[in-house]
């Protein structure tokens, strides 16, 4: 996705589209495959990244970073948070239901 498409949506869009990837992830990981699992926490991932760099969510950056470093603790498996995909999904699935309510 270009930056300036991304930078078009609000944060409660930015952080369910980032949850879908994450819901992906889960879904593959539940099927055995975990190669496709990491693509889509790659893509998580980069979706994260964008919305870092979205200036209108300075004040939320460590909000965002520390989700990124929980979803990275998951993909190293590291185990550090031990925080399963279905609680990162059950988070960025609020902020779906947020878009969802407002249209």
């Amino acid at each position: 996705m270009k930056k300036q498409r991304w930078f078009q949506f609000s944060y409660a869009e930015q952080m369910a589209h980032i949850g879908g990837e994450v819901t992906r992830a889960r879904i593959w990981d539940e099927k055995g495959d975990q190669i496709t699992c990491n693509r889509c926490i790659e893509r998580a991932f980069e979706l994260i990244d964008l919305t870092i760099t979205d200036l209108r969510w300075k004040r939320r950056l460590k909000e965002i970073c520390r989700f990124r470093e929980v979803l990275a603790d998951h993909y190293a498996g590291t185990s550090y948070y031990n925080v399963p995909l279905t609680w990162l999904e059950q988070y960025c699935n609020e902020f779906a239901m947020l878009v969802r309510r407002d249209f």
